[in-house]
């Protein structure tokens, strides 16, 4: 799992503005090994689907998994015959390692990818990206196991499938329905800040992406797809399978010691209610008194069920003491991790000293209301000391969400941290006049499309000609306008991309 630093935190999602003729919107990345059969009809097949219903202009890329047959050959015929065609190879296999690679260097907004079976019905294509293209969401997955999907396999696959998305549920509380799904799409800036943070370069590539994303408050579309088995498929299950759940004991131990930076990928959504400032409430402080409140009350019934086992054989006080220690070793740790969201193990020992302080206050608390009610009876009932301490207890409760909120963890980001600084996108241009546009004054070397050095990914020369195109353009546009063609301005109208666009007698 990769801990180092990422590119800085997302701006908030916007409708992609409108592009120049021919600049891509969306790269299909189709990874492969050994698919010389399959590679020319499906690649054939998906530009075909695209160029007649996908309303942007578009780029698909064979990034080439060091396949040793005639693999890299077709490739080259394809990329040679179909202008929107691109290949990439690579030295080492890996389908996280091709995505990697592809999805770092490409300039297009919207990056996806597919098995090269096209085992998934390409209809569902539009309804994958459209979300990320109108800014709505992060990633879009399609998934195989909602309600809606139709899906033809057979048991041994269906079972397999199904258990390791109860493996995600149960061990990494992911809440996504298919990670395997060879059916995926990300927005650009999404992924030059989530790709460092991801280090397997397999199969696993898709699950560790998308457990990152959600526990990092990244929007996660998914699509109903309809999918047909591919029975000549050559991914090893065992070995795919045993891959993998090492992969899921490593995701979830770098989340259980807090040693991601996953608070790098804040996105500052602007229009969340979540996120809007209260008068007079401190932020936070209604989700920390629900924490504060779920703990203290399990903390309470722990600690009556300590003080019961210990009152068998000592005193009411020695008892008393010895419940409030063990249940506030406890108590401060969940506090720590579930209620103030503090994560990792550094500062753990100072917390757990200040925590043992706010127990010496509320153990003088609680003795002192049990002092005070021997002092009124010699004798008090064993349920009578129950409830003095129930009482006891509560405002003791109250006290240490003070002293834990202003002493413990107090919220030190708005005073003391440095503001972090403003986003700046990839790629900054003039705005665009349709009149003037001449893509043969470009200049690629001004455009850096990779946000770190992908070398390590791609240890071969391959031709950048597909990702030379001109970067689109930042005009921006509302949806609406767009939905109802009411622009104020005839300059901010699309490009058609092909003749037929722009025909009246197409229906579309």
């Amino acid at each position: 799992m990769r801990t180092d630093s990422s590119p800085g935190t997302l701006p908030a999602r916007e409708h992609l503005p409108a592009a120049p003729a021919g600049t891509p919107v969306l790269d299909v990345v189709i990874p492969v090994y050994n698919e010389e059969k399959d590679l020319r009809p499906c690649v054939r097949r998906l530009y075909e689907h695209l160029d007649r219903t996908f309303p942007y202009a578009f780029r698909i890329t064979i990034a080439d998994n060091a396949s040793t047959d005639t693999t890299p050959q077709v490739a080259r015929h394809l990329a040679a015959q179909i202008p929107e065609v691109a290949t990439v190879r690579l030295e080492q296999k890996g389908r996280g390692r091709a995505l990697r690679a592809v999805w770092s260097a490409s300039d297009a907004p919207v990056l996806a990818y597919m098995d090269v079976d096209l085992s998934t019905d390409l209809n569902a294509l539009l309804p994958l990206v459209a979300p990320l293209i109108s800014g709505h969401s992060d990633l879009a997955i399609g998934s195989r196991l909602a309600r809606s999907s139709r899906v033809v396999r057979g048991p041994k696959r269906e079972f397999i499938s199904r258990a390791y998305n109860l493996i995600l549920r149960g061990s990494l509380q992911a809440r996504f329905s298919d990670a395997q799904c060879g059916f995926k799409a990300i927005r650009r800036d999404v992924a030059q800040v989530l790709l460092p943070l991801v280090e397997d370069t397999g199969w696993f590539f898709d699950t560790e992406m998308l457990v990152l994303a959600e526990r990092a408050g990244l929007r996660i579309h998914e699509v109903p797809v309809d999918w047909v088995d591919d029975p000549d498929s050559t991914v090893h299950i065992v070995r795919t399978a045993t891959d993998d759940l090492k992969g899921v004991w490593r995701v979830g131990r770098a989340l259980a010691t807090g040693s991601l930076p996953l608070d790098r990928l804040g996105r500052p959504f602007g229009d969340d209610p979540r996120d809007r400032d209260i008068e007079d409430v401190p932020k936070g402080l209604a989700r920390q008194l629900v924490g504060f409140c779920v703990v203290g009350a399990l903390s309470t019934l722990f600690y009556l069920l300590l003080y019961s086992g210990f009152r068998v054989f000592s005193g009411s006080q020695t008892a008393n003491a010895l419940a409030l220690l063990v249940s506030a070793v406890a108590n401060t740790a969940a506090n720590r991790r579930l209620t103030f969201g503090v994560r990792g193990r550094g500062g753990a020992v100072r917390h757990q000293a200040q925590g043992l302080v706010v127990f010496g206050i509320g153990l003088a608390l609680t003795s002192g209301s049990l002092a005070a009610l021997n002092a009124a009876t010699s004798e008090p009932a064993h349920s009578t000391e129950l409830a003095v301490l129930v009482a006891a207890n509560l405002a003791a409760t109250v006290l240490r969400f003070l002293l834990f909120r202003a002493w413990v963890f107090p919220d030190r980001r708005e005073d003391d941290s440095p503001a972090p600084a403003p986003y700046t996108p990839p790629c900054t241009t003039p705005p665009h006049d349709p009149a003037s546009h001449d893509p043969a004054s470009y200049d690629p070397a001004s455009y850096d499309p990779a946000p770190y050095d992908p070398a390590p990914y791609d240890t071969t020369p391959h031709d950048p000609a597909p990702y030379e195109a001109a970067p689109y353009v930042p005009t921006p546009f509302r949806a609406g306008e767009a939905a109802h063609r009411t622009w104020p301005d005839a300059t901010l109208r699309p490009q058609p991309v092909r003749p037929h666009d722009s025909d009246s007698r197409d229906l579309r």
